[in-house]
């Protein structure tokens, strides 16, 4: 919603928001772009007399804004379909869609597309480093002067639309070129089963045209089932077995790209992982359909900053380093462990975590985070407001995990714990009350009296 925000203010509207709670980088990224945002729902914000009210999906029945506009028959529109009617129209667009790796991917295809010249226009749920705004409207290509870009990335969430359109907001954007990065069961709050989110990814699938292209994980039997339910696009895969591989890896992340067998070049970068160079082969074979050349796509991503809160580094203090990251769902927490581990070798990783999304507090997910933490030293877990026991989740590796429900103690233990040339891995899908800082700062109090 805030890029939606920043989209509507760049297309010359004056536009205001609120929410109950707002906090960086999307907070300070909307006042920069001089968007009004006002705390709570109060239906006092009816007197801004607007054109029209776009709802995000966190609004619901019960808001008092919400049910103000209702009872007065204002007009709304959910924040997919005015982004589908006012921007994405007649755009060649790019959806990246999956349940890991959404906001990297698009960022990686953006500045994919921006580096060959493209110009392209985005929405993305983060902040991409190489662009420092989330979102922005297609920009006037350098080799055409006298036209705007045709292309448009955007981070395609299967998350329903609105509380008035139960359908998963990807089904509104309509792309032409169609990355399925991966998918496994989420969003427990909205969907059954995996069989439930793997329908919604098949509506996506039917609205991409018969001339575009669906950029697949071949490793993901999820996926091919979604496709054997109907297809009516040219298939390209990445991963084993696939149209596109990733070879000879190296522990700092450079990799060969292959297709079809063949050596393509080496993309040269620091990010970890084998899930980034799955996110990195998607894009190549994405921004090939839009006419990019695989060398071109290769000499981006090695220019490529990441994304903010995607293992970003917060401080370093007395040579302990701590890090900020998005990962919330166990195979997340896990693929972000095993990059690190990867980078650090056999130094001391100290987890930092909360379960903060729709689906970890429903505890669905709660048997899978001792495994899903089994690469770091020790785990630090915040455990307030869950309708469950984080300590009794832990308790397979309670010889290294601690749970706390105030988050001044939790600060303390990692303050006790932490050692030089230790990792500290911050996870969590929310701002988890500004604990990167109050780490650091801890750290500082400590290295100041040693």
């Amino acid at each position: 919603m805030g890029g939606i925000a920043v989209l509507a203010k760049q297309a010359g509207h004056r536009v205001t928001g609120c929410d109950a709670n707002v906090y960086p980088p999307m907070s300070t990224q909307l006042e920069a772009q001089g968007i009004e945002l006002i705390e709570g729902f109060s239906p006092e914000q009816t007197k801004l007399n607007p054109d029209i009210y776009v709802i995000g999906n966190v609004v619901t029945r019960g808001n008092p804004l919400m049910e103000e506009i209702l009872n007065r028959g204002l007009p709304y529109i959910s924040g997919p379909q005015w982004l589908a009617e006012n921007v994405l129209q007649g755009k060649w667009v790019l959806a990246v869609a999956g349940t890991h790796g959404k906001t990297t991917t698009s960022s990686m295809l953006a500045w994919i597309l921006e580096y060959a010249g493209l110009a392209p226009g985005f929405l993305i749920g983060g902040v991409p480093e190489n662009f420092g705004v989330s979102a922005r409207l297609p920009q006037t290509p350098v080799q055409d002067a006298k036209s705007i870009s045709p292309f448009f990335v955007i981070e395609a969430d299967e998350y329903d639309t609105a509380f008035f359109d139960k359908r998963s907001k990807f089904v509104h954007y309509r792309p032409r070129t169609a990355v399925l990065n991966n998918l496994e069961f989420d969003h427990a709050d909205i969907f059954d089963d995996l069989t439930a989110i793997e329908k919604q990814f098949h509506h996506l699938v039917r609205t991409v045209p018969q001339l575009g292209l669906i950029v697949a994980n071949g490793k993901e039997a999820s996926l091919q089932r979604v496709l054997d339910k109907g297809c009516w696009s040219t298939v390209e895969k990445f991963g084993t077995d696939a149209n596109w591989q990733a070879a000879n890896a190296q522990g700092g992340g450079s990799f060969d790209v292959l297709f079809a067998g063949k050596p393509q070049g080496r993309v040269a970068w620091n990010l970890l992982g084998e899930h980034n160079r799955m996110n990195a082969l998607a894009c190549i074979a994405a921004a090939r359909h839009a006419g990019v050349a695989v060398e071109t796509s290769i000499a981006a991503l090695s220019e490529f900053k990441n994304v903010k809160r995607r293992m970003e580094t917060k401080g370093v203090v007395n040579d302990i380093t701590v890090y900020d990251d998005f990962a919330h769902h166990p195979t997340a927490i896990e693929t972000t462990l095993a990059g690190l581990r990867a980078k650090v070798g056999n130094a001391r990783i100290l987890a930092v975590l909360e379960p903060r999304s729709n689906t970890m507090k429903l505890g669905v997910m709660k048997d899978a985070l001792p495994d899903s933490l089994q690469e770091a030293d020790l785990v630090f877990c915040y455990g307030a407001n869950l309708g469950w026991s984080a300590e009794e989740a832990l308790q397979p590796i309670a010889n290294k995990a601690k749970t706390f429900d105030d988050l001044a103690l939790l600060v303390q233990a990692i303050q006790s714990a932490a050692k030089p040339s230790d990792h500290i891995l911050v996870m969590s899908n929310g701002g988890f009350g500004g604990v990167h800082q109050k780490i650091i700062n801890a750290l500082s109090e400590m290295s100041a009296i040693g």
